[in-house]
């Protein structure tokens, strides 16, 4: 099979198709022919050097895909070769195959194309995990997602509306705009012109910053508020003042979903399957998708990814649909 390869650490240019072997599906693992895959910003880390390949996950980025199974490992149940599925990795999406613990597949949502699939296990179980199994988030509370145009924020934003959360979001240029509030967003904030802190306070932050807004997000939280960090975009250090966490009982959680064992990862997505599926089948949340690009080209989506000018998720297509 052929799968995209990280030559060495750099920009987009680093990206090469290859020939390499196929995989194996271990027991309780299913091999994955597949249709689609998602960028993701991790997968630009680990491009780049800054994000470690967990042990014993495939060399090769991609964090989901979607697709069809060609193979069973031992003692999988349940699925059958055939099966249309989308499935949450850990890594070795960026491929024409892939194998994948039988926990981490989800089936297709009514309504949902194949191909377009590819956009939500990773958005899908991200926001779900962060923002209501960790961040708890409530009817009724205000929800601040940073870079709401990307693939994580557009999600959060329809899920946390869906909760019946009241929805603020930092986004960059009209374009943005108006399109996360066609979304649902009720609160916009043009993080180049404008503080977020002065919009708060928050009851549940979700960031993909890191360090430049540690401080500011504490500060903005409400008392009893849950900040989670889940990205490292722009800083690993900052400093916090303590007092603003011990009297205002405020938390800060610091998660990564790739690196969580398997068993995790099975339960979040059994959630997910239970809890966001209704949701995407009644129409509350959408999968949005900027734009598809053939998987040997995956350097072009890189670099889009890179500008960041794109809305929603952007897609790699092995074109076997």
């Amino acid at each position: 099979m052929k799968a995209i390869s990280i030559r060495k650490p750099g920009g987009p240019e680093v990206l090469e198709w290859v020939e390499v072997d196929d995989p194996q599906s271990a027991p309780g693992e299913v091999v994955v022919d597949v249709v689609a895959s998602a960028l993701n910003r991790a997968d630009v880390a680990q491009r780049m050097g800054l994000y470690p390949v967990p042990p014993g996950a495939s060399v090769y980025p991609g964090l989901e895909v979607s697709g069809r199974i060609s193979a069973l490992g031992e003692g999988v149940t349940g699925w059958k070769a055939g099966d249309e599925v989308c499935a949450l990795l850990t890594g070795g999406g960026y491929a024409e195959k892939v194998a994948v613990p039988a926990g981490q597949l989800l089936t297709i949502p009514e309504g949902v194309g194949l191909v377009e699939a590819a956009a939500l296990p990773e958005a899908t179980a991200t926001v779900w995990n962060n923002v209501v199994m960790t961040g708890q988030l409530k009817k009724g509370e205000t929800f601040l997602m940073h870079g709401g145009a990307g693939g994580i924020g557009t999600m959060a934003i329809q899920i946390a509306k869906a909760m019946g959360a009241r929805v603020v979001t930092t986004v960059s240029g009209r374009e943005q705009t108006a399109r996360v509030r066609e979304l649902g967003a009720d609160l916009t904030i043009d993080f180049r012109t404008e503080d977020f802190t002065e919009h708060g306070p928050y009851d549940v932050i979700l960031d993909v910053i890191g360090g430049a807004y540690l401080e500011r997000n504490v500060q903005s939280l409400a008392t009893d508020g849950r900040l989670v960090i889940i990205g490292l975009q722009n800083g690993l250090e900052a400093q916090l003042d303590l007092k603003e966490l011990v009297f205002r009982r405020k938390s800060v959680y610091g998660t990564t979903l790739r690196s969580r064992p398997e068993a995790q990862k099975a339960a979040i997505c059994a959630e997910v399957q239970e809890k966001v599926w209704p949701m995407i089948e009644s129409g509350a949340v959408q999968q949005v998708i900027d734009q598809t690009v053939p998987m040997a080209q995956a350097a072009e989506a890189h670099r889009l990814l890179d500008a960041g000018t794109h809305l929603g998720k952007i897609l790699l297509v092995n074109g076997q649909v």
